[in-house]
């Protein structure tokens, strides 16, 4: 048995889970390095990162460098005598970060690699109509996402779900795999596999403002997946055009509804209770959105609250 002595890397609640779990199943984490402290919210007060809130809190060591390879980051990192780094959802590593532990630098990702690799992995297999997803452990090397695989675990993506609800399956699911990997450096057992040369690999590229706009002229499916792929986080957005009003409107959640007619595309017919909008074959029925300016609620009350021309339309 190996004894270890953990260096955690991480920020958001995805990563905040794997060092809980890493802390209650009893290992020696000596440090942890989290993003510095950023201005959010209205009042611009600094948040503290979701990773740090949790670690000081069991009073462990928190570094939060703004430059990887400043040499008294190095240093100081050095000092923590660290032979296993964990990273998960953190940022990418210098090599004279990754390489530094005995046992090398292993990352947390939420996709069954060689498939999307990159930053939002989440977010694309719902947007491109995936059934089944899943966590990869693999150690760093020099690009990005590319190491050696440890382990893999698979799970299945429900028709309905959307990216907040797989985020949470994984992050779980992530945590435990994490844990596992650990287990088998621990004792000496681990063995990896190169990651498989595929030409068709799906990327995982960062999601844009431009990524998010909805394309009404797409098939239902692929508008539907589009929505639910950037819920609730950031969001996929339209614009309502109703009169001589342009309204900006996130949609957080739709459903599709099969059936001919001969509306233009995004033509919207709208009820006290509902709103849909016309695509190929059928229409999107829109069931939480945000208006510019509102908060995210219920379409039904949404429509409670403005007055619909006769040729409103998304545009």
């Amino acid at each position: 048995m190996k004894d270890l002595r953990i260096v955690f890397m991480g920020t958001p609640e995805f990563a905040a889970t794997t060092l809980e779990k890493l802390v209650d199943a009893d290992y020696n984490v000596v440090g942890v390095i989290t993003a510095p402290d950023r201005p959010a919210g209205r009042g611009r007060k600094l948040q503290e990162s979701a990773v740090k809130k949790y670690a000081e809190s069991k009073g462990l060591k928190v570094l939060q460098p703004t430059n990887l390879k400043n040499e008294q980051f190095l240093e100081e990192l050095k000092s923590l005598n660290a032979n296993l780094q964990i990273v998960v959802a953190f940022r990418m590593l210098p090599k004279a970060v990754w390489a530094m532990p005995e046992y090398g630098t292993f990352n947390l990702h939420a996709s069954l690699l060689p498939q999307y690799r990159g930053a939002a992995p989440i977010n694309w297999v719902i947007i491109n109509g995936e059934t089944e997803t899943g966590a990869t452990t693999f150690f760093i090397d020099e690009k990005i996402d590319t190491g050696e695989i440890i382990l893999q675990e698979k799970t299945s993506i429900a028709p309905n779900d959307n990216a907040g609800m797989l985020h949470d399956k994984l992050m779980h699911l992530g945590a435990d795999l994490v844990i596992k990997t650990v287990k088998e450096i621990e004792q000496g057992t681990v063995s990896t596999e190169r990651q498989p040369m595929n030409a068709e690999l799906k990327e995982a590229f960062k999601i844009h403002k431009e990524t998010c706009l909805v394309n009404w002229s797409a098939s239902p499916e692929n508008i539907h997946n589009h929505i639910r792929g950037l819920s609730p986080y950031p969001a996929a957005w339209t614009t309502l055009i109703n009169g001589t009003d342009e309204i900006l409107v996130k949609i957080y959640d739709s459903e599709i509804e099969k059936v001919a007619h001969d509306h233009t595309i995004g033509h919207i017919l709208a009820t006290k209770k509902e709103l849909k909008v016309a695509v190929k074959d059928g229409f999107i029925n829109l069931l939480e959105v945000q208006l510019q300016g509102k908060k995210r609620m219920k379409t039904q009350d949404m429509l409670n609250g403005i007055d619909l021309a006769k040729n409103a339309h998304m545009l």
